[in-house]
């Protein structure tokens, strides 16, 4: 249903006018703001010369309880909250830890949420998931759809967690006349992504994969599925870009797309990878291991009109970037 112990970081570095004077007086907190898609907002918002940009870390401040979110809060006294902390994984994760998906998830938006209403925040900046989208949505999904069908299985238990935070966004509206903006980001890679085998989502663990088979001299590597789902993807610093403008510019709860608009096969992702990575093996598909959703794709047309923004790097250019910062993240750890 679609409706009508915190590290402070401060900069004075400039903006475009808009930008700068919307930002330069407010204090705001970005939860996962020490992880891959958050380290690229907070530095969007020094760049735009926000007064005061707060990151909570994990070891100090734990999202999950009331108790931990109120003294963040209590702290910081934020004028806008943008919420990226999440658990997150790729399918193999998914599967092996359903319950702390959907419990963490759930348990950090519920609860961040209601506090910062509570505490009189004036703006909250929450994203969501692509994941929760119908597993069989038409193509290109559209935020209409939404809450037309099941999401896919293997990550349903965290895509109903983050669509919660859409719920309470919309409650919340109705009901106290709340601000808050709701996104929907594709799949994000870029530097600085997560790399582990155990935890990754396919961009990284395809480019580590194809970059250690060679070291190791190898000539092929195992690749999940059949290969013939597709997926869209966003640079990560894009989507900052993207969440940054929303908080800035947009003022409606509703569902709001991400993305770049570009649908791919995982096998000819696969081929692509290779090819940047210099691996000229062999890719074996274990059709024994799941596809996840069939297809992925967005209609991002809303996020033009809304506030503006679309996606500005191409696909080969990013993945070449992905490469670049990983094979020196090697050399230099």
């Amino acid at each position: 249903m679609t409706r009508t112990g915190v590290d402070s970081v401060v900069s004075d570095a400039g903006a475009a006018p808009d930008s700068s004077s919307y930002w330069k007086t407010r204090r705001v907190v970005v939860t996962g703001g020490a992880g891959f898609l958050g380290s690229y907002v907070v530095e969007k918002l020094g760049e735009r010369g926000a007064a005061e940009v707060r990151v909570p870390r994990r070891r100090d401040t734990d999202l999950r309880t009331p108790e931990g979110i109120r003294r963040l809060l209590d702290d910081a006294r934020p004028d806008a909250v943008i919420h990226l902390a999440a658990r997150v994984g790729g399918i193999g994760a998914n599967r092996a830890h359903p319950a702390e998906f959907l419990y963490d998830n759930l348990m950090m938006g519920a609860q961040l949420f209601h506090a910062c209403w509570q505490a009189g925040v004036e703006k909250f900046t929450g994203v969501g998931t692509v994941c929760s989208y119908p597993k069989f949505a038409r193509v290109p999904f559209v935020e209409e759809d939404l809450w037309g069908g099941y999401p896919e299985e293997t990550n349903a238990p965290y895509g109903l967690a983050k669509k919660m935070l859409l719920a309470q966004a919309q409650a919340y509206r109705d009901q106290y006349g709340y601000r808050s903006v709701y996104l929907l980001p594709v799949n994000l890679y870029g530097p600085r992504d997560n790399f582990d085998p155990g935890s990754s989502h396919v961009i990284p663990a395809l480019i580590r994969k194809c970059i250690e088979v060679q070291e190791r001299g190898e000539d092929s590597i195992q690749v999940w599925g059949t290969g013939n789902a597709t997926r869209e993807f966003l640079f990560a610093e894009d989507a900052a870009e993207g969440i940054v403008l929303a908080a800035e510019r947009h003022d409606d709860c509703d569902p709001v797309n991400l993305g770049s608009g570009m649908e791919i096969r995982i096998r000819d992702l696969a081929a692509m990878i290779a090819k940047a990575t210099g691996f000229e093996g062999e890719l074996v598909w274990d059709v024994s291991q799941p596809d996840g959703q069939p297809r992925r794709c967005l209609d991002t047309s809303k996020a033009h009109a809304l506030f503006g923004f679309r996606a500005t790097t191409s696909f080969e250019a990013g993945l070449a970037r992905t490469i670049r910062w990983y094979r020196n993240s090697r050399t230099t750890s």
